[in-house]
C-alpha cells in the first residue's frame, strides 16, 4: 500500500464529523477507526435509522473514541462542534448556513493524495460507461487499473489496493466534485445537461460543480472535453484534448456499445488513455470484449413477439432522445417518474417530429410531458399508468408481433423506486413474464 500522508495531515488531531451515514459515510468511519483510532468522531444524519447496524464498543460505550451520533431535523447543528466535516455526496448544503471552510470529503482528500494517478470522469450522462470502459481497456492490456467512485465503491475502500503503478479510474458525480480543491491528472468532462436541480438549486451551480473536474488542474494535467467546454479550459490555460475531433482505427460495427453517444464515450476513453501515456494501439483490440452496463439501452429479450429494452438510467430528456435514435422502430415508450422540474422541451420536440405509436406516462414528470405533447396536438396514442404492472397490461392489450418496447423514462425513479437500478430490474421481470 502507498503512503497516505496528505490525508493523515488533513485529519490528524482534528475533531471529525461524518455528515451523512450511507455507504460512503460508513466507509469513512471504517477508515478513521483503522488509521486514526484515537480521533474524536461524530456522525450526523437526518434519519436515526441510518445508525441501525452501527456497532459501538460494548466494553466501553462511553469511550470518547466512539462516535457521537446526531439525527433529526437539526442534525446540521453538529457541524459547529467539529473542526472538519467529511460530507457524503447525498447531503445537500443548499440553503444551509454552514462554514464551508470546514467541508471536505473522501473525494477531496483522495484527489489531493493520489492526483497524479487518477483519470477522473464526469458528465450528466455517460460517465459510468466511460469509466468502466477505461478500466476494462487498461486491465485487459496488462495495467494495474482500479475503478472506484460514483460507480458504487467509495475511494477510501480501495486505498489498500493502490501501489505506485496503479491507475485509478475515478467516476465523479457533481455532488462529489462540488467541494474539491484539486482536479484529477486527466479529467474527462463529457457533457452537462439540466439535472439534480433539487440538490444544487440552479443549473449554473450544477454546471460549476461539474467544471471543477478541470478547474484545479496543474500545468502537467490534461482536460479531455468538447467544444462546449474548450473555452473554459483555454481560459485556464490547460492542456486540452477535444475528443470530438479524434479519429481512431475502430471497426464500429464490431463494438458492443451502440449509438452516436457511445462513439463519443469511446473517443473520450481512448483520448484519456493516450493522455496518460498508454499507447492507444495496445488497448484498441479490447473494445470488442467490453460488456455494456446494465440498465443502459439494455436488450432484455423478445417475449411473445415483443422486444424489450431497459434504459432505466435515462433520467433526463437527452438520454431518452439518444435511446430513440439508437434503438430502431420503437412502438411503445415508457416515460415519467419523479419530477425534478427539468426542461422537457428537447424530448417533446423530438417526439413531435418523430412520433412513437404508443407512449405510456407515469408520475408527475410524466404528467408534465403529456401536457406538453397534448398542447402541441401530438397525434400518437397516449396512456397513463400508475405502476409497471398496469403499464404491462396496456402493452399486452395493444402490442403486436414485431413491436419494440423501450423503458427510457427521462425522469428520476424516487417516486416509486429506491433508484434507477430497482426500476430497471422490475421492468425486466415484467418483460420476461410477458
Amino acid at each position: 500500500m502507498v503512503k497516505i500522508n496528505t490525508i493523515f495531515k488533513r485529519l490528524r488531531g482534528k475533531r471529525i464529523l461524518i455528515l451523512g451515514f450511507g455507504r460512503e459515510g460508513r466507509s469513512s468511519l471504517a477508515f478513521i477507526q483503522k488509521y486514526l483510532p484515537h480521533a474524536i468522531v461524530g456522525i450526523a444524519d437526518k434519519n436515526e435509522s441510518a445508525f441501525k447496524n452501527l456497532i459501538i464498543n460494548p466494553n466501553n460505550p462511553t469511550n470518547p473514541t466512539n462516535p457521537k451520533l446526531y439525527f433529526g431535523e437539526n442534525y446540521f447543528n453538529a457541524i459547529n462542534d467539529y473542526d472538519i466535516v467529511l460530507k457524503t455526496p447525498g447531503i445537500s448544503l443548499l440553503g444551509k448556513n454552514v462554514d464551508l471552510s470546514k467541508i471536505t470529503s473522501q473525494t477531496d482528500l483522495f484527489l489531493e493524495e493520489f492526483h497524479n494517478q487518477i483519470i477522473g470522469v464526469t458528465g450528466t450522462k455517460g460517465k459510468s460507461t466511460t469509466s468502466t470502459l477505461i478500466c476494462h481497456l487498461l486491465k485487459e492490456s496488462g495495467r494495474d487499473a482500479i475503478l472506484a467512485g460514483n460507480i458504487g465503491l467509495p475511494v477510501f475502500d480501495i486505498i489498500e489496493n493502490i501501489n505506485e503503478k496503479s491507475i485509478i479510474v475515478f467516476e465523479l458525480s457533481a455532488h462529489q466534485l462540488q467541494f474539491i480543491h484539486r482536479s484529477p491528472h486527466i479529467g474527462i468532462l463529457l457533457n452537462v445537461f439540466e439535472e439534480h436541480l433539487d440538490h444544487f438549486g440552479t443549473f449554473e451551480a450544477y454546471r460549476n460543480a461539474k467544471l471543477n473536474i478541470i478547474r484545479y488542474m496543474g500545468e502537467k494535467d490534461w482536460a479531455v472535453t468538447t467544444d462546449e467546454f474548450s473555452y473554459f479550459a483555454s481560459e485556464m490555460m490547460l492542456h486540452t484534448i477535444n475528443y470530438q475531433y479524434y479519429d481512431f482505427d475502430v471497426d464500429w460495427d464490431r463494438i458492443p456499445l451502440k449509438g452516436e453517444h457511445n462513439k463519443l464515450n469511446i473517443k473520450a476513453a481512448l483520448c484519456s488513455i493516450q493522455a496518460f501515456g498508454v499507447p492507444v494501439d495496445e488497448v484498441l483490440p479490447y473494445l470488442k470484449t467490453f460488456k455494456p452496463l446494465e440498465h443502459r439501452q439494455e436488450l432484455v429479450g423478445t417475449f411473445r413477439g415483443v422486444t424489450f429494452y431497459n434504459d432505466s438510467i435515462s433520467t433526463i430528456p437527452q438520454a431518452a432522445v439518444a435511446a430513440l435514435q439508437t434503438i430502431k422502430n420503437v412502438r411503445f415508450l415508457l416515460l415519467g417518474g419523479y419530477d425534478r422540474e427539468i426542461d422537457y422541451t428537447p424530448l417533446v420536440d423530438y417526439l413531435l417530429k418523430n412520433p412513437v405509436a404508443h407512449i405510456l406516462f407515469t408520475g408527475k414528470a410524466g404528467e408534465r410531458m403529456l401536457s406538453m405533447l397534448e398542447a402541441n396536438d401530438y397525434q400518437g396514442d397516449v396512456n397513463k399508468f400508475k405502476d409497471l404492472a398496469e403499464a404491462f397490461e396496456i402493452i399486452r392489450k395493444k402490442a403486436k408481433t414485431g413491436d419494440t418496447c423501450l423503458l427510457s423514462p427521462a425522469a428520476a425513479s424516487y417516486d416509486q423506486y429506491k433508484n434507477f437500478e430497482e426500476r430497471g430490474r422490475v421492468f425486466k421481470d415484467f418483460a420476461k413474464a410477458f
